[in-house]
């Protein structure tokens, strides 16, 4: 199974249509998929769930067990404020340790409304990743001015479709 995580609590995000594109994509290839939207997580979980919480949080558990047991995973990531969402760090701080994604594998799409297509957000989070020990595709997917790029659900940039589909076959073959 492939778990792709859409990287922001933000409740609608294009981030969260750009995951929903991707399980699609997936899906057809016939892979097996889950899609956890932080904008899904405890509103409370960085303080009932992290620390001295650790596991006292029956939401958050259910949350991130679903991801525990991905063979590889996919961060769709929009690009705040130069780096990625605070969120998406609180979430992974949440989770057990010793890490339970080490030496699994991931691939990483950057979304940013300016030039950078998230650039220095995949840059960032790719440390922290392989700080967890977390093999990162070298083929990260950058979307700049994504709002201009999709339509509803639609991706109407056919260079970005052939990007993720590229990516899927990386993934794969990874």
């Amino acid at each position: 199974m492939i778990a792709i995580i859409s990287g922001t609590n933000r409740t609608g995000s294009l981030t969260g249509h750009i995951a929903q594109l991707y399980r699609k994509l997936l899906e057809e290839k016939k892979v097996n998929t889950i899609v956890l939207d932080l904008a899904q997580l405890p509103h409370d979980f960085a303080f009932s769930a992290l620390y001295e919480n650790g596991g006292k949080n029956p939401n958050f558990v259910a949350f991130y067990q679903q991801a525990i047991e991905a063979e590889k995973l996919v961060f769709i990531i929009p690009e705040y404020n130069g780096s990625f969402p605070g969120v998406l760090k609180t979430f992974l701080d949440g989770m057990p340790y010793p890490n339970p994604w080490r030496n699994r594998k991931a691939a990483l799409v950057g979304l940013s409304s300016g030039p950078q297509g998230g650039a220095p957000a995949l840059s960032h989070f790719t440390d922290v990743l392989h700080y967890l020990g977390i093999h990162v595709l070298a083929h990260r997917v950058k979307m700049p001015f994504i709002e201009k790029n999709l339509n509803g659900n639609q991706l109407q940039n056919e260079n970005y479709l052939r990007q993720l589909n590229n990516q899927i076959n990386s993934l794969l073959a990874f």
